[in-house]
C-alpha cells in the first residue's frame, strides 16, 4: 500500500453540485437544528413558515465545495483514515438554491511517522455567474502510510485563550443522528456499519466529524453572529477524537472583536480543537 505523491498540486477536473431548499433543510436537521425546540430555528428548517425567510447554515458550504476529483490518492484501506482538519471561507452568504462549480487538488502530503496527513483544497464558484462562493481546506489522517521521509507539515498558530469562555453551548446528540446526517451525502459505512467500524478500531459506528463540525458551527452562529449567516465569514478546526452518537457536545467560545476561538468537548475531552471563527462584529 502507498500514496500517490504525483498528484500533489495538480488540479482535478471541475465538478458541479446543484442544491435546493430540500438539501438545505435536510442538512440543518442533520446538524441538530430544531432538536431542542422545533420552533427556534425555523429559518433553517422550513421553507413555508409565515413571516420566516429560509436561510442557509454557513457550514453547508462544505457540502457544495470539494466535490471535484483530484486523481487517485493511492492504494490503502479506506477504514484506515479519519478526518483530521476542516476549514472554509465564505465569500458571500449561500443562496437557498443554486449550482456550484468546484475545482479541487491535493495541496500536500505530510509524513507524521506512523501515518500520513493528506491536505486538500477546493474552490467553488457560482456556475451561472462565476462569482466566488466558498473556499475549503481539509485534511485526512491515514494510519500506516507515514514513514516515507517527507515534510512533517506546517505548525498551526493557535493558543488556548486564557480566562473563562464568553459563551458556552451544550447540545445532546441523539443516538440515531449519524443515520440522519448520512442522508446529506456522506455514506461512509464507518458511521453506520458496525463491522466496517470495527476494522477502523471502533466498538461501534462513530458520528461523522462534519456532523460535529456542523453542530459547532450552529453554536457559533447563534452565540457570536446573532444567528445571522451574513456575519459568518470563516471557520477552522482540528478533529482530535471521535464522537459517538448519544454523546453530549459542549462548545466553549472566546470572542474577541471579529475573531472567536472555540473548543468542542465531550466529557471535558476536546473533540474539535484549535478552533477559530472570523465574523463581522
Amino acid at each position: 500500500m502507498s500514496l500517490n505523491h504525483e498528484i500533489v498540486g495538480v488540479p482535478g477536473p471541475p465538478a458541479e453540485r446543484t442544491w435546493d431548499s430540500s438539501d438545505v433543510l435536510l442538512y440543518a436537521l442533520g446538524v441538530g437544528a430544531g432538536q431542542a425546540d422545533p420552533l427556534a430555528e425555523l429559518e433553517f428548517t422550513t421553507e413555508n413558515s409565515s413571516g420566516v425567510t429560509t436561510r442557509v447554515l454557513p457550514t453547508f458550504a462544505n457540502l457544495i465545495s470539494g466535490g471535484g476529483g483530484f486523481g487517485n490518492l493511492g492504494d490503502f484501506d479506506p477504514a484506515s483514515f479519519v478526518h483530521a482538519e476542516q476549514a472554509f471561507t465564505l465569500h458571500r452568504p449561500l443562496p437557498v438554491a443554486g449550482t456550484a462549480r468546484s475545482v479541487s487538488k491535493v495541496a500536500g502530503m505530510y509524513d507524521k511517522g506512523s501515518a500520513a496527513l493528506v491536505v486538500t483544497e477546493s474552490t467553488a464558484v457560482d456556475a451561472a455567474t462565476g462569482d466566488p462562493l466558498v473556499t475549503t481546506r481539509g485534511s485526512i489522517f491515514i494510519r500506516g502510510e507515514g514513514g516515507f521521509g517527507g515534510d512533517r507539515g506546517p505548525t498551526a498558530d493557535w493558543a488556548m485563550p486564557s480566562g473563562p469562555p464568553d459563551a458556552q453551548v451544550t447540545y445532546p446528540v441523539p443516538a440515531d443522528q449519524a443515520l440522519l446526517y448520512r442522508l446529506t451525502g456522506d455514506r461512509n459505512p464507518l458511521h453506520s456499519d458496525p463491522k466496517f467500524a470495527a476494522r477502523g478500531g471502533f466498538d461501534r459506528p462513530i458520528l461523522h466529524g462534519m456532523c460535529t463540525y456542523g453542530y459547532t458551527g450552529r453554536a457559533l452562529l447563534h452565540a457570536v453572529c446573532g444567528s445571522d449567516p451574513g456575519r459568518f465569514l470563516s471557520m477552522e478546526g482540528r478533529f482530535t477524537r471521535p464522537v459517538m452518537p448519544g454523546d453530549e457536545l459542549t462548545i466553549s467560545i472566546w470572542a474577541d472583536g471579529g475573531t472567536a476561538y472555540f473548543r468542542t468537548t465531550v466529557g471535558g475531552q476536546p473533540v474539535i480543537d484549535r478552533g477559530r471563527l472570523t465574523y463581522t462584529s
